[in-house]
């Protein structure tokens, strides 16, 4: 932009005055950002429909990589599927972009996908205290009310929004729904349980965060029992789902279609096989029963939902594809 001549007259003097002294108007100085506010920080245009977005946390005080998949049109504002990676939370290689064809499915549909990079092992929610392997955790806080707003004003977004997750994430979407009753048209839980302060639901999440997260369980809803797992358990506050569509999928945990030396992510390899058939195979029989006693839940409080019963699958991500495939067209319409 061509400055006028008094202007670039009073950028050479305070250039000089810079050189000469160090000093800096304070007017003409940039502000420091709030260390508390969300912000985006950077936006690094991948491709015509892949976006990342570096976003600051507030709440967590780090930034955060947010993978966004917009629509051919992006001129006309379209809604919003906010969608979750697993226990691993996008940090390592199981995602929906390294495990599935999700990029080529959304191509063609007029929505953005909108998917957080960490979180890993957290259950995308708010702990009580830092921890000291997995840090601060204040996903609730990040997915419900930093990055929806930066979203939409940054994308011009129709201010529609669903969430879908796997496996950790299926009881973290669930939540993150209760918390926030009037942001999502509906919710989607693939293969996750529904239920926390159960002594089932507190074995898996114990797998999860202590097993494979090496976190101190006590530092997210406080000691297993107490009011915090209560308050973090889907099942017991299902009647908060009241006007938020839920779908829910699982499978049997008996070998199925993806479950096969020939099936494209086992890749013939027999090792790769039998940990998703045998561990795979016991995760999803727990799921499946966690996710019959939360339709039952529903069915008592009469919330709309939907359950996609596999009668074969495992904890595994040709079976999520599969059912994100299915649960589209119904997600699709709450977002009209």
């Amino acid at each position: 932009m061509v400055r006028s001549w008094k202007k670039r007259l009073i950028v050479a003097a305070c250039a000089v005055a810079v050189a000469t002294t160090g000093w800096a108007p304070a007017a003409l100085a940039a502000p420091a950002p709030d260390p508390n506010r969300a912000r985006i920080d950077t936006v690094i245009h991948g491709s015509a429909q892949q976006t990342t977005l570096i976003v600051w946390s507030g709440a967590m005080r780090k930034l955060i990589p947010v993978n966004v998949l917009r629509p051919r049109n992006t001129k006309k504002p379209a809604p919003t599927l906010y969608l979750l990676n697993g226990a691993g939370g996008g940090e390592d290689t199981a995602t929906w972009g390294a495990k599935t064809q999700y990029a080529k499915f959304f191509s063609d549909k007029h929505v953005n996908v909108v998917t957080p990079i960490g979180g890993a092992f957290s259950y995308y929610t708010d702990w009580q205290r830092d921890d000291a392997v997995l840090g601060r955790n204040k996903w609730q806080t990040f997915l419900t009310k930093e990055l929806p707003p930066l979203v939409d004003k940054e994308f011009a977004t129709t201010g529609k929004n669903s969430v879908a997750g796997i496996s950790m994430a299926g009881t973290s979407v669930l939540n993150l729904a209760i918390a926030a009753p009037r942001l999502y048209k509906s919710v989607a839980a693939y293969s996750g349980c529904a239920r926390t302060s159960d002594p089932l639901g507190q074995t898996y999440i114990r797998m999860v965060v202590a097993g494979r997260g090496g976190a101190d369980l006590d530092n997210m809803w406080g000691p297993v029992n107490s009011a915090g797992w209560r308050a973090n358990d889907p099942y017991l506050n299902a009647a908060k789902l009241r006007g938020t569509k839920v779908y829910m999928t699982s499978g049997t945990g008996l070998p199925g279609w993806y479950d096969r030396l020939e099936a494209p992510l086992i890749a013939g390899d027999p090792m790769t096989l039998a940990n998703q058939v045998v561990l795979g195979g016991v995760i999803e029989a727990a799921v499946n029963e966690c996710t019959k006693q939360m339709a039952q839940r529903l069915r008592a409080l009469k919330i709309p939902h939907k359950v996609l019963f596999r009668p074969d699958g495992t904890h595994s991500w040709g079976y999520w594809e599969r059912d994100l495939k299915t649960t589209w067209p119904m997600i699709a319409a709450d977002l009209k």
